[in-house]
């Protein structure tokens, strides 16, 4: 599956009302260890397929929603189920660390 670009208009419907849980990578264009990120997170995207959906937040066109999630660093890693947040990492991961936060 291929990470959804996730803005405030589409964050609710495909996050919040997600019949699956959803990985919400919180980024910017000028960070560096997001750019390093990038590419863990669209192989996450395309193993974990229809079960869990993967999105991109830009946090410095979307900073609203970056304010409600408390993202004070970047990259963040948000998980959600069934509407809510229930697990969060920050930084550089290894894609088995996020990948253990879907589990």
């Amino acid at each position: 599956m291929e990470v959804l670009h996730l803005t405030e208009e589409n964050f609710e419907k495909e996050v919040l009302q997600s019949e699956v849980p959803v990985l919400v990578d919180f980024w910017a264009t000028w960070c560096g260890p997001c750019k390093m990120m990038a590419p863990v997170v669209d192989e996450i995207a395309k193993e974990v397929g229809e079960k869990v959906k993967v999105g991109k937040v830009d946090i410095d066109q979307n900073t609203s929603l970056a304010t409600k999630y408390g993202v004070m660093s970047i990259p963040t890693f948000i998980v959600f189920k069934q509407g809510k947040a229930v697990r969060s990492s920050v930084g550089v991961q290894s894609k088995e660390d996020i990948m253990a936060m879907l589990s």
